[in-house]
């Protein structure tokens, strides 16, 4: 049985810094910096595939195995389904309660609402952030991001020629760098998607 520790911030300007001291008792520490909302974090993968029958999976908060009731769902269940279970440290312990089947339940029910939660202040950020653009839009201080690639621009130009000549919009990404989102984004502004 081993400890496995996951830390988990949304940029990679951002520090870990608080979450390894809460997880300095693990055996190991797999560490993303990505968003939670994404299912591509090479180290929770990584970590999903480490763990072993009768380890325990400890994050300092729910949230940072995802953000999303969809996600921690299935997280949590490649977890269990590899017999392993899970440790937040800011819920309540339940190291008073012998009987292991009442613990897991009371631990799964907890989980839950914690899940509930989780998606509840994702929801609210992504409402203060879009309340914020209007209001930014309606005194005309709101610009939006700027544009990754001008429309002359010559990579921008290659990629849309390939397109042109047949390739598939996710070879054009392999060829070029450009994002397969970002590209189809630009062929719908510039009416030419196929």
């Amino acid at each position: 049985m081993s400890k496995i520790g996951y830390a988990r911030v949304s940029t990679t300007d951002q520090k870990l810094d608080r979450q390894l001291e809460l997880l300095k008792d693990c055996d190991k520490i797999f560490c993303d910096k990505i968003s939670g909302t994404t299912h591509k974090r090479p180290e929770l993968q990584k970590m999903l595939e480490y763990i072993r029958e009768n380890d325990i999976v400890v994050v300092a908060e729910l949230d940072r195995l995802g953000r999303n009731n969809k996600d921690l769902t299935d997280i949590m269940y490649k977890i269990q389904n590899k017999g392993a279970t899970i440790e937040v440290l800011n819920l309540p312990s339940l190291k008073g309660i012998e009987d292991t089947n009442l613990r897991r339940l009371i631990n799964n029910l907890i989980i839950e609402l914690y899940k509930y939660q989780a998606e509840s202040e994702w929801k609210k950020i992504r409402e203060r952030q879009q309340q914020g653009i209007e209001i930014a839009k309606s005194a005309g201080k709101y610009t939006g991001r700027k544009r990754l690639f001008s429309e002359n621009d010559p990579r921008l130009q290659h990629a849309i020629d390939l397109y042109k000549n047949g390739i598939s919009i996710k070879r054009v990404e392999e060829m070029t760098g450009i994002n397969a989102k970002t590209f189809r984004r630009y062929l719908d502004r510039l009416n030419l998607r196929q």
